[in-house]
């Protein structure tokens, strides 16, 4: 297996880190895009990109600014602008420098909100990309429960207080700024998905036509909750569309948590597959 690292110019000087990972037996025009959600990098989408280029795809990952082995930019963003201005820099980089003639994509997370609104904001990349694989993807549905509504308020204080979500001291490999996870909060409190400026997200989402596996695990309770995720697969309106609970009740070996659910060995076991399956 064969793992490059490209620095894709980006805005002030900066580079993003684009991970082409392959190996002699990937399969010609066989290419899986990736990437990663908040607080996290490259790290969590190894496993998956491993059994699929032993599975003979070529997979690149994007790593957002401020994150992993991409450059640290002094200005506020947010989900809008990682879809708007990453995304499409690693698309641009994959379309038009690599000469790609299409993709799958398979984000966790967060990855799956900012890979919509690029596509809802370019939508010439939608024909370029054949299937779509959502990770614990969701963008408004977590505050279902009283609970979980204090722990986001809680949260959105904290943090705001705070400046940011201190994750590295919870183990997480990045700490993300309250003005960028601001969004999510608003998101989740009032149940939207909306733009700065006030541009509905979900009347547009049913113009992504790309069928979609979406994949939620029964034990993650806070971040990405079953209910939230099939919200999200829900707004794209597409028959074509699957979602997967994946907990002991349907079948599965373990109650998957928010990390779990792409990267270990369980899922690697019986998750994998299944998203092969879908690709293919």
């Amino acid at each position: 297996m064969r793992k490059k690292q490209i620095n894709i110019p980006f805005k002030q000087s900066a580079t993003l880190a684009l991970w082409k990972v392959d190996a002699e037996t990937s399969v010609e025009g066989t290419h899986v895009f990736l990437t990663h959600g908040t607080f996290s990098n490259r790290k969590v989408c190894l496993g998956i990109t491993e059994f699929l280029v032993e599975n003979g795809f070529t997979c690149w990952i994007l790593e957002w600014r401020n994150h992993g082995a991409s450059s640290t930019l002094d200005e506020p963003y947010n989900f809008e602008k990682i879809g708007k201005e990453d995304i499409k820099a690693a698309f641009e980089y994959l379309f038009d420098h690599e000469k790609l003639e299409e993709i799958d994509c398979v984000t966790h997370s967060g990855g799956a909100i900012s890979l919509t609104i690029n596509l809802i904001e370019y939508p010439q990349y939608i024909s370029k990309i054949k299937k779509m694989v959502f990770f614990a993807g969701q963008s408004s549905g977590a505050a279902h429960t009283i609970g979980n509504r204090l722990k986001i308020l809680t949260g959105k204080y904290i943090s705001k207080a705070l400046g940011q979500i201190p994750a590295k001291s919870l183990g997480r490999p990045h700490n993300e700024n309250y003005s960028f996870m601001k969004q999510w909060f608003d998101w989740n409190l009032t149940n939207t998905f909306s733009s700065d400026t006030g541009r509905d997200y979900r009347l547009e989402m049913s113009k992504i036509a790309i069928p979609i596996l979406a994949i939620g695990g029964s034990g993650d309770n806070f971040i990405a909750p079953v209910v939230g995720c099939k919200a999200f697969l829900d707004g794209f309106k597409n028959p074509k569309n699957k979602f997967l609970t994946c907990g002991k009740a349907t079948g599965y070996s373990e109650d998957y948590n928010h990390s779990r659910l792409i990267y270990s060995r369980n899922a690697a076991r019986e998750i994998y597959p299944e998203v092969l399956g879908w690709l293919e």
